[in-house]
């Protein structure tokens, strides 16, 4: 269940959140940043129930509409899960300015089969390398002239709160 985040990190993520939209060319309205504050917040891919949970007083109309701005300027991704319920995340928590792109998405997702909770697989430290590797298998499976836009890998298993 997500908890509603405190005061200083929320001030904290919605400065952020306010300057990735104004770098994405998207107007900063209230939702948009108190919803990407709870996604820089999170360390995983949140459904929109779970946003909802963290921001009880958001309309839940309003919420979808936020989500799908922050989709469709590329801030967010969705992930797309077995029980057909989307997820919504950064791509890279905790997020910067710095490191919005279309590109950011293009990753694998872990997703637990018990608690069915998302995560995103990043590296950091060389955040290209996976991407990199995928683009070569395809080009060396398939041939030149391939190129991938966007990339969707799932692992399912079991995280480490269920593992134990």
């Amino acid at each position: 269940m997500m908890k509603t985040i405190d005061t200083p990190q929320l001030t904290q993520h919605q400065s952020s959140a306010s300057a990735m939209l104004i770098a994405s060319g998207v107007r900063a309205t209230s939702a948009r940043c108190q919803v990407l504050a709870v996604l820089l917040d999170a360390r995983r891919a949140l459904s929109h129930l779970e946003v909802q949970m963290a921001l009880p007083d958001l309309d839940r109309v309003t919420l979808y509409r936020a989500l799908d701005c922050l989709y469709d300027a590329g801030i967010t991704h969705k992930i797309p899960g077995d029980d057909r319920v989307f997820r919504y995340s950064t791509g890279h928590e905790p997020s910067s300015v710095s490191t919005v792109s279309k590109n950011q998405h293009a990753h694998g997702h872990f997703k637990c089969t018990r608690c069915t909770r998302v995560f995103c697989l990043d590296d950091a430290q060389h955040p290209d390398s996976p991407n990199q590797l995928w683009q070569a298998s395809l080009q060396s499976a398939l041939g030149a002239g391939f190129l991938s836009h966007e990339i969707e890998l799932t692992i399912k298993g079991w995280c480490a709160d269920c593992a134990h």
